[in-house]
């Protein structure tokens, strides 16, 4: 399917933007799944002013949806009506060392690229971004965490961009972390934060970062079309073990399955379609459900409309 072309409106309606504008976007090029209808518009913003001035010039009845590298994302079928921003590397990727165990990070900085920059510094407490996908602004909108660490225990403050185009430094008490999510409300887009960590010795980081790698590889489908972990961990155990004892490892919805390696990771076995992917996640929470009491929460966003 396609939506009505709205970049002609929207080039009259923002004469300054400097970013790029594409129409009917397919989304399926740019999700780990592999799977999803088109972006109405796509807005690559050239950096956070060009944004800040989208911001604060777009219709206010226009749909804004943000996306990353698309690792802990379901875009539905049926696509992502209005405009969808996706901040690139080329703008919002910059990695700074600002001395004193801090970093100045963009958004768009993949994690594990954050977590390298960190072992260069000789700064200790960022191994964990080595083996989360994604980037930044991933991280920060759902406190991002793996391997006994958080972002919580890193970010000092974060800068970002509302709704309106203004400018916004948001403290670590802004931010409000909790498990797997802060408090920022969903129309700010994060654009950076300011990290610090504690000088550590370079062989032990670089031992802990590979450390890392290894269980990755073990025992995570990495190599193949997955979001990453589905659903949440609940209090006091772990998705996996209750997704196993509901009998779900190897279930198969059209060409979705869950991993037989690990079994909180969907995968698109080559034909998927998004409502297969997700069928399959309602399916495995449904079964959990009956055979534990629990209701898992998904932890991979699912955006877009269904065909």
């Amino acid at each position: 399917m396609s939506f009505p072309d709205l970049v002609p409106d929207l080039a009259r309606a923002l004469p300054e933007l400097r970013g790029r504008l594409v129409a009917n976007q397919p989304m399926a090029e740019l999700t780990w799944f592999r799977v999803g209808g088109p972006a109405q518009v796509m807005f690559t913003p050239l950096d956070a002013d060009d944004l800040a001035y989208a911001l604060a010039h777009l219709p206010r009845d226009l749909p804004v949806t943000v996306v990353g590298v698309g690792s802990n994302l379901i875009v539905r079928d049926g696509g992502i009506p209005g405009m969808v921003i996706r901040l690139t590397a080329k703008g919002f990727g910059a990695i700074e060392s600002l001395g004193e165990g801090r970093l100045r990070v963009g958004a768009a900085a993949l994690d594990k690229r954050v977590a390298t920059a960190a072992a260069e510094a000789g700064l200790a407490g960022f191994e964990f971004l080595s083996g989360i996908p994604g980037t930044l602004g991933g991280a920060l909108r759902m406190n991002a965490g793996a391997h006994g660490g958080e972002m919580k225990d890193i970010v000092r403050e974060a800068y970002a961009v509302g709704p309106d185009g203004a400018r916004l430094v948001l403290s670590l008490a802004d931010l409000g972390f909790s498990y797997r999510r802060s408090a920022v409300a969903d129309g700010v887009i994060f654009t950076g934060a300011l990290l610090a960590g504690t000088p550590g010795d370079a062989a032990e980081i670089a031992a802990r970062m590979a450390e890392i790698a290894r269980h990755r590889e073990e025992a995570q489908p990495i190599r193949a079309r997955t979001g990453g972990s589905t659903f949440k961990n609940p209090p006091g155990t772990s998705a996996w073990k209750l997704i196993d004892a509901a009998g779900c490892r190897g279930l198969r919805v059209g060409g979705a399955q869950v991993s037989e390696l690990h079994c909180n990771f969907l995968l698109n076995t080559g034909d998927a379609s998004a409502a297969d992917i997700e069928t399959l996640g309602e399916t495995v929470r449904r079964r959990v459900l009956e055979t534990s009491g629990v209701t898992l929460d998904w932890e991979i966003k699912r955006i877009g409309i269904p065909l």
